[in-house]
């Protein structure tokens, strides 16, 4: 070998040395993740945490163990919660029944709607316009009531909200409906809309609901002599008919992604009637509660849908819940419920453009100087990191920029 190929050989080699030598180590690369992050959370301020891990592995925190208010990141414990407890293809049921058994067509007396809290339910126009195909409407129980063979019905159409109790709101508003939320039901309509322009909520959704069936029937052919109201189906009445709700898979996804607060404490109080404890907000934040701990996050929930500041949890906590999540059945329908950055939800206009758009997912909250942010991210080098940024006394929108920013670090993170 000549002089000059030695000379080109040893020049090359290094280069390749120095660019060895230039490539970050594991060490270095969470220097810099720290260092990030740390940037981030000195303008987040002191009532502000945050905590990253990589399966049980810490990767950053920062007065991570303080319990922070949660905003719209209680809807991870209460959707966690009931996916965990009743299954992704759980589904909840809006009944007819009728104190005996139809004779001839015609039912004796009343016929009672029984609500089994599910949140979608309503009319044809609006469950189509508002979730797609899949939700129960109201003309296809009063076309099932017909062709149950029922043609007429003696007494009146009952409302029967009995499963849950007939709070309608939740701590935040003293428990009277909320603009926030429409007017919680076991049997609602609509989301408790009293007419299809949004202006007005229902006064009495039981009654309303039973109101609407009663129309759907005459124009189904069945014909009933009384007026509608709200009551209660009797001891050992007869079904002649159900629709259910979409699997809570979908239910959970129409939660998460547009942060719903009206299908967070709609499911809460599922989550109590189903487990026993009574269909009560109370009830259910105890189920979401024991659910958390169960996976080693300890958190304080008063509500479904993080309205109340009583809602509390430390940045670890939310992430230990995340984690332990992971290896439940029930898991992907939880992965899948979640805003993707970039994409859908409410995070469709965030990370439109950097490593974290259509890796990332998260749940977003807001309530005045509270904005929070957790979810998961797979980084450029193929990591499944856990995240969860509570910003307390902040500016939303500038902390919106702040989180985004750490997202983006670490989805390109290696």
């Amino acid at each position: 070998m000549g002089a000059t190929s030695r000379e080109r050989l040893f020049r090359t080699l290094g280069l390749a040395i120095l660019g060895l030598c230039l490539v970050p180590g594991p060490a270095a690369a969470q220097d810099a993740l720290r260092s990030t992050l740390d940037r981030a959370m000195r303008q987040a301020g002191p009532s502000s945490g945050a905590y990253v891990a990589e399966g049980r592995r810490p990767l950053y925190a920062r007065r991570a163990g303080t319990p922070r208010v949660l905003a719209s990141n209680a809807k991870l414990f209460t959707t966690a919660a009931a996916l965990g407890r009743l299954g992704p293809d759980a589904t909840f049921e809006t009944r007819v029944l009728s104190a005996g058994a139809p004779s001839g067509g015609v039912v004796s007396g009343n016929l009672y709607v029984r609500g089994g809290g599910d949140p979608a339910f309503g009319s044809a126009a609006f469950v189509r316009r508002a979730y797609g195909s899949g939700a129960a409407s109201v003309e296809t129980l009063a076309a099932q009531v017909r062709a149950a063979g029922v043609t007429r019905v003696t007494g009146a159409v009952v409302g029967d909200e009995a499963l849950f109790d007939s709070r309608r709101g939740g701590p935040a508003s003293g428990y009277r409906p909320s603009i926030y939320v429409g007017p919680l039901s076991a049997l609602p309509f609509n989301r408790g809309l009293a007419n299809p322009s949004g202006r007005a909520f229902q006064s009495n959704p039981p009654a309303f609901t039973a109101g609407v069936l009663d129309r759907a029937l005459e124009q189904a052919g069945v014909s009933v002599a009384g007026r509608p109201r709200a009551g209660r189906a009797p001891g050992g009445a007869v079904e002649v008919t159900k629709v259910s709700s979409p699997g809570l898979g979908r239910l959970a996804a129409l939660t998460n992604k547009p942060s719903d607060n009206f299908f967070a404490e709609i499911l809460l109080k599922g989550l109590g009637a189903r487990s026993g404890g009574g269909g009560t907000t109370a009830a259910g934040a105890r189920q979401a509660t024991v659910f958390a701990r169960q996976r080693g996050a300890s958190a304080r929930l008063v509500d479904g849908s993080g309205l109340s500041r009583g809602n509390r949890a430390s940045p670890q906590a939310v992430v230990r819940l995340l984690e332990g999540v992971r290896s439940t059945p029930s898991f992907p329908s939880f992965f899948e419920s979640l805003a993707v950055a970039g994409r859908d939800g409410t995070l469709r206009r965030r990370m439109t453009g950097g490593a974290a758009r259509g890796n990332c997912r998260g749940k977003t909250g807001t309530l005045a100087g509270v904005s929070t942010l957790s979810g998961y991210c797979r980084t450029r080098g193929g990591r499944n990191v856990s995240f969860s940024f509570l910003m307390n006394g902040v500016s939303p929108p500038a902390a919106r920029r702040l989180q985004d920013r750490m997202t983006e670090t670490l989805a390109r993170g290696g």
